[in-house]
């Protein structure tokens, strides 16, 4: 028997994030956290590792603009040790009707000619976010672990595969290996298997995983300039396939490309001025499924995401004869029914859940990860956390009303 002040579960961003603030912003000592993959592999560095302040939701602006804050705070504290950046987000209309309520800054189709020169004459407005960019989620969480290691957190290469209470009360949880971890704090931050872990301390999560690709190019052609912003192209789209294309399509039993497919073909430049990489990323079908590795990789996807970036980047259409090198992998974003957080206790008194992070994870770590630990240490709750806390889905009313999923906020 090994007795800890707390455990996580997970080393995923959000679970090393709430092993940081456990131990190095409110001191808890003897912090555990268990995984029997290497830190950070997982699904944490699968996206496109960027931020934005802009929801429709107020408690996700709440949630987010302290997640910003704090990455900037660690960026300014560790000499910027995960190349954080505030290039900003364009999300690109093929209308001239893009507004939003909300406030974010509505670009009109000449100043977009004027700044964005490479984009498609078919990009008639944009919604511009400011407080928006991106960094590597892989350094900041390696500096964050680091900083933890330091205040005596510990990293265990096991699996969790129980947890056990008495009287109401969360008591222990057991590792693969026959270890037995005495703890009266435990966090599930376990990503694509937070249900599952849930389900080991009496706790039903109303989550899901979907299947999120990647797509990462080297644009040797130079189409997309090093200082562009996170670009999106925000309507919904039908792939422009020549008559033999469609052909092809029909015969392979690949139809579903030649339908319309959703809003949200978006792309980044990766690395620093002398890079050629490009992320693309567009989930144009959203398939529910358990989480399995290796991840089943749709072999249409690299062409599909670049067909679907030619639409408001014209250049890269280039690479249709001779498709530029390529690699794809991808994740699992593990989402809610209402697509909101869920953080906050969960299961026996003394465990809690940091997840259901969805395609927000690397954005929302630090806010979600602090807001775990002050969960568990009885600390004063931000006004966003009630919006997030699992106990939510126990009021009939609401869990109807987001029966069916909404979506990407």
């Amino acid at each position: 028997m090994t007795d800890v002040s707390a455990a996580v579960c997970g080393a995923g961003i959000a679970g090393v994030s709430a092993g940081y603030f456990l131990s190095v912003v409110l001191g808890v000592e003897d912090v555990v956290i268990v995984d029997p993959r290497p830190p950070l592999t997982l699904t944490s560095d699968k996206s496109t590792e960027c931020y934005r302040n802009w929801w429709r939701n107020p408690a996700m602006v709440g949630f987010m603009n302290r997640s910003i804050d704090l990455l900037e705070e660690l960026a300014e504290e560790s000499d910027d040790a995960f190349h954080l950046n505030r290039r900003g987000y364009l999300y690109l209309h093929g209308d001239e009707t893009a507004e939003d309520p909300a406030g974010p800054e509505v670009v009109s189709e000449s100043q977009l000619a004027n700044e964005f020169p490479y984009l498609s004459n078919g990009a008639r407005s944009a919604i511009r976010v400011r407080r928006a960019g991106w960094f590597s989620a892989q350094q900041l969480g390696t500096w964050m672990l680091d900083r933890a290691r330091k205040h005596g957190a510990r990293l265990l290469r096991n699996r969790v595969v129980g947890v056990n209470g008495e009287g109401g009360r969360l008591a222990a949880v057991e590792l693969d290996d026959g270890t037995i971890i005495s703890t009266p704090v435990f966090i599930n931050a376990s990503g694509p298997m937070l249900r599952e872990v849930a389900a080991m301390a009496a706790a039903d999560l109303p989550v899901h995983n979907e299947l999120h690709l990647k797509l990462a190019f080297k644009d040797t052609l130079k189409a997309i300039p090093r200082d562009a912003p996170m670009l999106i192209w925000a309507d919904p789209q039908r792939l422009d396939l020549s008559d033999e294309e469609r052909a092809l399509c029909v015969r392979d039993g690949r139809t579903d490309l030649l339908e319309e497919l959703p809003a949200g073909c978006h792309c980044r430049p990766e690395g620093g001025p002398d890079s050629d990489w490009v992320l693309g990323l567009w989930e144009y079908h959203r398939l529910t499924m358990d989480p399995v590795w290796p991840l089943p990789i749709d072999p249409m996807y690299a062409q599909t995401v670049l067909r679907g970036l030619t639409t408001m980047i014209p250049a890269l259409g280039a690479y249709q004869a001779k498709p530029p090198e390529s690699v794809v992998d991808g994740g699992y974003y593990t989402k809610a029914t209402d697509n909101l957080p869920m953080i906050g206790p969960s299961g026996a008194d003394g465990g809690y859940v940091c997840g259901g992070l969805s395609g927000y994870g690397v954005m929302a770590a630090c806010a979600a990860g602090e807001l775990a630990a002050l969960y568990a240490t009885d600390g004063d709750l931000p006004d966003y956390a009630a919006a997030f806390d699992p106990s939510r889905y126990e009021d009939p009313g609401y869990a109807e009303s987001v029966a069916a999923d909404i979506g990407q906020l």
